[in-house]
This record gives structure tokens, C-alpha cells and sequence, in this order.
């Protein structure tokens, strides 16, 4: 059977990531569909990416809609941005970084 609402690492973030580009009230919801299939790559085990993705598993898990919406998805905007630079320099890009204009 085929997934529903992405399967992988990349795919799921990239899902999750149009949710955030939303407006806070809109964001949330289905976010946390896209945790179901999210697979952690092996090479990303033990890794700030590991505690990155941990952090953003438990902010979008854990929020109430309706309850601190624009805080708690400026934090999950943050940490995307935190995730897409510590896969950089894992991937061996020691110089990565969000620029000016993110």
C-alpha cells in the first residue's frame, strides 16, 4: 500500500515545510501526519540532525491548534532552518548557512 502523507526523510520534511509556510492558524493541522513515515537515515544517527529532528518531532506532536500558534511555529520554522544546515555539514558542506534574505 502506498503512503498517505509521504514516506522518507527529505519528502516528509519538504511536507512539513509547506505546512510552516502557512499562516500559524492554518500550519498545524495534518503537520504531524508527515512524522508517521519519516525515516531518519542511518548516516544521521547521533547527529545534531538526530536531536534537530527529535526537537521537531515533539514541538509539532506536542501543540494544542489554537493555543500559542505563531510562537510555537516561529520556533518550528527555526528549527527547519536549524535541520536543512546541520544535514549540509553532514553531507560535508562545512560552510553552510541560511544567507541575508532566508
Amino acid at each position: 500500500m502506498g503512503s498517505r502523507f509521504g514516506r522518507g526523510f527529505i519528502v516528509n520534511l519538504s511536507l512539513i515545510n509547506r505546512h510552516f509556510a502557512l499562516s500559524p492558524e492554518q500550519a498545524w493541522y495534518g503537520a504531524a501526519d508527515h512524522l508517521d513515515e519519516m525515516v531518519l537515515p542511518l548516516s544521521f544517527k547521533g547527529t545534531e540532525v538526530e536531536q534537530l529532528v527529535g526537537s521537531l518531532r515533539k514541538h509539532i506532536i506536542w501543540h494544542v491548534p489554537g493555543t500559542s500558534d505563531k510562537e510555537d511555529a516561529k520556533e518550528v520554522n527555526r528549527l527547519l532552518d536549524r535541520l536543512a544546515v546541520a544535514i549540509d555539514n553532514n553531507l560535508g558542506i562545512k560552510d553552510a548557512e541560511l544567507g541575508d534574505f532566508h
